[in-house]
């Protein structure tokens, strides 16, 4: 173990020198923004997961069922986050690090190489779905009154759940980077992303939460029953690792520690497996990693004769900048190749609300259907966030090394964000309006709100991008082997935190006056002098806000972008 000690050794000490070159200020902020969110995270999961089971021990006969199955999904979440943590981690330690041509050159073993990266993966995959997940537990044991047995299995079973994902994910890794043709590892890509999403739809239709909402449907009691508490294969690690908690919960010592030891068992064996197939696969899929050669879609990589899509309402250089970030946005496969996540994003978002069972609500049924359409705005001005945290906010940043280029170009700084701007406007705009119309559709919302929906969506979207783009000049990142780590930045952290925020002020604006509207039209009155008044003053701040939103970060992303040549 001394050569996998030694090559890990890089990794402590650059940790320990990167908290000895921040300022003290600046990691006090940090830690500051950093604790007061994930504290605030932890506390809202414990209330919410504690008052729920809470809620199910209530229930005679089923109360325990319900609290079972909750955890049984719980834990196959969890495992499908960590196998898709693991492999985007697996992808850039093992192919994509810059360090790899140096360690390789060096006079250790190549298995021990890979266990080294293994290691370092498997931490850097694990720990923050092990951090996040701990308030989901810690209410299971307050709520059934567990000692510290349960608490003990807990952390003897979490270490190998991450251990067997982490080798899953390897082994996908290394076979499909050995399989695919592509001279670059970016293209693997590809068939993970199909792979995700496969991995996505089916284990949503594995749990097929809308059953529970609904035990009518099961004419039976005993029907209902034994649907519930059906149980998953036992050869899945999510079974070991249910069946240990769920005896640990009731006290059962040797159930509890029999499932354990499966658990450790076939941690070890896939450990086992990993190291030889790696000794087979490894090395072949990382010599394709360092040949160039033809890309899967050539279509994306074809120069275009002529002037492209823009033939006259663009300058040259505006032209060439234009084409410039389309192109490259379909050349480099990690980036549009993830589009296919936000496809399956799309059809989960759309079959939650064709699921709803609005008409068993205690709630009129108009009533109920045009509150969640007017809440729905929220819900995906907040996906839309969550897309554009990941394509926008780097935008910048992925200019990279390269960005003295940009510099020397006969545009400004200005006209280069805008440009950035308007590319990722289009599309995301088009991906908002088709949630909100068809998740409208399906509500059976009233033209009313399908009006203010599409308006209010129109207003927020170009906002929600400026404050990407401009952020993303704020806080650039053009050294990064990776610049869409800056997502989990402190400047990804303040531009969500000011999407929330941004979302939550224009629909607390627009709650009031829409909700004085609807009611006027089921009572068939007429809206009153001082209704109208409120009406027209909240929509006016709206667009102020929208379009404060809009002017002010790209202002402020430009005044840093010049400070920071200056600086440079």
């Amino acid at each position: 173990m001394k050569e996998i000690f030694t090559l890990l050794k890089p990794r402590f000490l650059s940790f320990k020198n990167r908290r000895r070159s921040r300022t003290r200020g600046g990691r006090r902020l940090r830690l500051l923004a950093f604790g007061t969110i994930g504290l605030a995270f932890w506390g809202g999961t414990f209330s919410i997961f504690y008052r729920v089971l809470a809620y199910f021990q209530g229930l005679e006969a089923i109360g325990d069922i319900l609290a079972y199955k909750l955890l049984s999904m719980i834990l196959i979440i969890l495992f499908s986050l960590l196998i898709f943590s693991s492999i985007l981690t697996f992808l850039s330690k093992l192919y994509l690090s810059k360090d790899l041509s140096l360690i390789h050159s060096m006079p250790v073993p190549r298995e021990k190489i890979f266990l080294s990266r293994w290691i370092e993966s498997t931490v850097d995959s694990s720990w923050m779905v092990l951090i996040y997940s701990l308030p989901f537990f810690l209410a299971y044991g307050m709520v059934y009154r567990s000692g510290a047995f349960y608490y003990g299995m807990l952390g003897i079973n979490l270490i190998p759940f991450c251990l067997i994902a982490s080798s899953l994910s390897s082994l996908i890794v290394m076979v499909a980077a050995s399989i695919l043709p592509a001279g670059r590892i970016r293209s693997v890509f590809i068939f993970l992303a199909l792979f995700l999403f496969l991995l996505l739809v089916i284990s949503f239709r594995l749990v097929r939460p809308e059953r529970f909402v609904r035990p009518d449907s099961f004419v039976p009691v005993v029907l209902y029953l034994k649907n519930l508490e059906t149980s998953h294969s036992p050869f899945l690690p999510t079974t070991w690792f249910f069946d240990s908690l769920r005896a640990s919960l009731s006290g059962s010592v040797k159930i509890a520690s029999f499932h354990s030891a499966l658990s450790w068992s076939g941690a070890i064996s896939m450990i086992f497996v990993t190291t030889w197939v790696s000794s087979v696969f490894y090395f072949r899929g990382l010599s394709k990693a360092e040949v160039v050669s033809k890309r899967f879609y050539p279509f994306f990589a074809r120069r275009r004769k002529g002037n492209g899509f823009f033939p006259d309402l663009l300058s040259g250089p505006v032209r060439a900048f234009v084409m410039k970030e389309m192109r490259t946005f379909f050349r480099d496969q990690t980036q549009w190749s993830q589009l296919f996540l936000i496809v399956a994003l799309v059809i989960i978002y759309l079959y939650n609300f064709s699921v709803l069972p609005l008409e068993r609500g205690p709630i009129r049924l108009e009533y109920l259907q045009n509150l969640l359409s007017f809440l729905n705005m929220g819900l995906a001005a907040f996906v839309l966030s969550a897309v554009s945290a990941r394509f926008v906010f780097p935008a910048v940043s992925m200019e990279g090394d390269a960005f003295w280029i940009v510099r020397s170009s006969p545009i400004s700084i200005r006209t280069f964000l805008w440009i950035k701007f308007f590319v990722y406007f289009l599309p995301l705009l088009l991906l908002s309006e088709l949630l909100i119309v068809l998740t409208n559709i399906l509500l059976n919302a009233t033209p009313f709100i399908m009006a203010v929906s599409v308006i209010t969506i129109f207003l927020m979207v170009p906002g929600i991008v400026s404050m990407g783009i401009g952020l993303g000049a704020i806080y650039p990142d053009f050294h990064s082997e990776n610049p869409t780590q800056s997502v989990t930045s402190l400047g990804g952290l303040i531009y969500m935190t000011l999407c929330i925020g941004f979302i939550a002020a224009v629909i607390v604006l627009e709650a009031g006056p829409i909700y004085d509207v609807f009611m006027t039209d089921i009572r068939r009155a007429t809206l009153s002098g001082f209704q109208w008044l409120w009406l027209v003053g909240s929509f006016s701040l709206v667009l102020v806000l929208c379009a404060a939103a809009l002017l002010i970060p790209m202002r402020l992303g430009e005044k840093r972008i010049l400070r920071y040549e200056l600086g440079h």
